[in-house]
């Protein structure tokens, strides 16, 4: 299984080192418009928790950012199977369903590495003093695996590039900005926060912005994301395994 999963990640990451020069500013170009707009411009005066608003807002960009690029791999699974017919090619080769799911969710967690070092990277510049101790780094990898997950499952079931944009728009783009990234769940009706407790981005938004804030994140979003991404990674091969049928 090894030696599969190594195989696809390295496909993907060869594609990725060619396309680098351009990603990075694609990357760069919304966390910038967002640390700009909202943090400076606007939460220049405001306060957080006890925290500046770039402060908070940092931690959000971080997850958003970790579960758009982690999601993103979807895009490139359906070229491959759509256009270049490689998953044709998967499918006749001695790699095993768990192993190609393995590779693609690996690939996927890297792009939202990158892109997340891009945002830490703007916070240095902004002046944002945050920690970032393992916890920080754990939660964004967690997040990243609940999301390259779902990347992989619902790439297995779209049919083309417009149903995926639909998944993108529908479930994706809402999450970015209800799942705790730009404002506080607090400020929202009980009714509402109850129903995004459940969303895996709530908990890698709490869970990264707790440990920027040098404090301990609560297990249960650790648990949270751990459950959410073992269901999504177990639907990704099924669905793997159905889509060679």
């Amino acid at each position: 299984m090894i030696h599969g999963m190594l195989a696809v990640y390295s496909r993907e990451m060869m594609i990725l080192r060619r396309r680098l020069t351009r990603q990075i500013p694609s990357w760069s170009v919304s966390p910038l418009l967002y640390l700009v707009a909202f943090g400076y411009a606007m939460g220049r005066h405001v306060a957080v928790d006890g925290h500046t608003y770039m402060e908070f807002l940092i931690p959000g960009l971080v997850a958003m950012a970790s579960m758009v690029q982690a999601y993103g791999i979807s895009s490139e699974i359906n070229i491959a199977r759509f256009y270049w017919h490689i998953f044709e090619e998967i499918q006749a080769a001695p790699v095993s369903d768990a192993a190609y799911v393995a590779g693609e969710v690996l690939a996927g967690m890297t792009r939202a590495f990158l892109a997340v070092c891009i945002i830490l990277v703007f916070g240095f510049l902004f002046g944002v003093k945050q920690s970032y101790p393992p916890l920080f780094f754990v939660a964004i990898l967690m997040n990243s695996f609940v999301f390259a997950s779902l990347a992989v499952a619902m790439a297995m079931l779209v049919k083309s590039h417009a149903d995926q944009s639909l998944v993108s728009n529908f479930v994706i783009t809402p999450m970015a900005f209800l799942g705790g990234t730009f404002f506080p769940l607090h400020s929202l009706p009980v009714w509402a926060q109850k129903i995004l407790y459940f969303l895996p981005l709530t908990h890698a938004s709490k869970a990264i912005r707790a440990a920027s804030y040098g404090q301990t994140p609560e297990a249960v979003s650790f648990v949270v994301l751990a459950g959410v991404g073992l269901v999504f990674f177990t639907l990704a091969v099924f669905f793997v395994s159905k889509a060679k049928d």
